[in-house]
């Protein structure tokens, strides 16, 4: 038994001996049994996940508690929200104030218009006799109502032996040979050829002139059989006109008007010898009531009134109202007795430039308002000349200025001191004048 005990002891004690001989040998070659353990204790660990980086998620507060009544509670508490001072304030009334509308224009009525057609003028007639001529002009030579210069018409370069001042016609007698006549002969007929001719002046001192140079043809046929005839010619010609609205800070308007003043003309064709009648009005609206005048028109070749002098130009209304084309020219061109004090009414006889074969021209004129209440004064008037300065408004004594300088405005006078309320400009064009 004893003997058993022992033999398993040192079978033990051989097998303790044997391992820690193997275990040296492996520490004398490099092997390290705590750093066996660690690597041990890696391989027995339970793996770890690896984490996967993931986009920011976006922070959201939690909702705010809601009072039974469904009114965030958190709102109310915040006095920087918009709902809470909503919530907080008194009830405002709706504004009612808007900007101010202009009311819509009226639908223009139908005019009763037909354009005026230039009929031939019965003004000249001829007698040929044995060796002379006998020819007789009326001096309203167009049939315009405007009467020619006696010394603007001549037979050929003669002038007349004679006038009838009743009639109103100038007399032509001269023998056959003279007075520029040529002769023409045929078989049957012995013809003596005339020219009666119109050459108007210029008009001293302007650009512009209101007729063409016309030539009437006479003829005096001699049979050479012994009969005697004449046959005349006609004299034939075109006019001119046109319109437009313009409009500024209160509303001004230039027109042009039918001959009764009645309607805005539909039509843009005038001829020499008739008037283009103007409606200057401006409209006032709720405004206090207002006055207007015509400062200043001038008529030019071209649409911008600002262009280079190279441009022909004629000013017939200015100095503050005054309009001189009567006193240039010598013709009816005057302002019309005032109506209303929101509208004036003026006509002009119609013109063309000299040397501009396109025929057209554009009116621009400088508009003004004024208090009504304000009276008439050199800065403000409207003055025609017929022998002598006349005011639309019966106070001749503020156009004595006409001749001279109408700006007396006093040092520092300011023009709303004299009832200036606005200023606008206007321009009607083009205006076409066909010879």
């Amino acid at each position: 038994m004893r003997l058993v005990v022992f033999s398993c002891v040192g079978l033990l004690l051989l097998t303790a001996v044997d391992l820690g001989l193997a275990q040296w040998s492996r520490v004398q070659q490099g092997w390290d049994p705590l750093r066996f353990q660690k690597q041990q204790s890696l391989v027995l660990a339970p793996p770890q996940s690896v984490k996967v980086p993931q986009a920011p998620t976006t922070f959201r507060p939690p909702k705010p508690a809601m009072s039974p009544a469904g009114v965030n509670v958190q709102q109310l508490q915040e006095p920087g929200s918009s709902q809470s001072k909503q919530i907080m304030q008194a009830p405002i009334e709706p504004l009612t104030w808007h900007f101010p509308v202009l009311p819509e224009e009226p639908p223009k009525p139908a005019v009763p218009f037909e354009p005026h057609v230039p009929i031939a003028s019965q003004s000249v007639a001829a007698e040929c006799g044995e060796n002379s001529v006998h020819v007789e002009v009326k001096k309203d030579l167009f049939g315009t109502g405007q009467l020619v210069n006696s010394s603007f018409l001549t037979l050929g370069g003669c002038a007349a032996v004679g006038e009838d001042s009743d009639a109103q016609v100038l007399v032509y007698e001269y023998e056959l040979q003279t007075c520029g006549s040529s002769q023409l002969m045929t078989d049957n007929e012995l013809v003596y050829t005339f020219s009666l001719l119109y050459t108007p002046a210029t008009l001293v001192g302007t650009p512009i002139v209101r007729a063409n140079v016309a030539a009437v043809g006479i003829e005096c046929h001699y049979s050479r059989l012994g009969n005697v005839s004449s046959n005349i010619l006609l004299p034939a010609w075109v006019p001119f006109a046109a319109s437009k609205v313009a409009e500024d800070v209160l509303v001004f308007s230039l027109r042009l008007m039918t001959d009764d003043w009645m309607f805005e003309s539909p039509s843009n064709q005038y001829y020499f010898g008739q008037f283009l009648k103007f409606e200057a009005s401006v409209k006032q609206y709720s405004h206090v009531p207002l006055r207007i005048f015509v400062d200043g028109c001038v008529a030019t070749a071209a649409p911008d009134v600002n262009t280079t002098t190279t441009s022909p130009r004629y000013s017939f209304i200015e100095n503050h109202g005054c309009l001189i084309d009567a006193k240039l020219t010598g013709s009816n061109s005057s302002f019309m007795n005032r109506v209303q004090n929101d509208k004036l009414h003026f006509q002009l006889e119609a013109f063309r430039f000299q040397q501009d074969d396109s025929g057209l021209m554009y009116i621009t004129c400088d508009l003004k308002a004024v208090m009504a209440s304000t009276p008439t004064s050199p800065e403000n008037k409207a003055c025609s000349f017929t022998n002598g300065w006349t005011s639309v408004d019966d106070n001749d004594q503020v156009c004595m200025c006409c001749d001279s300088t109408c700006s007396l405005r006093d040092e520092g006078q300011e023009p709303s001191d004299l009832g200036l309320v606005s200023e606008g400009k206007a321009t009607i064009g083009p205006l076409v004048i066909t010879p």
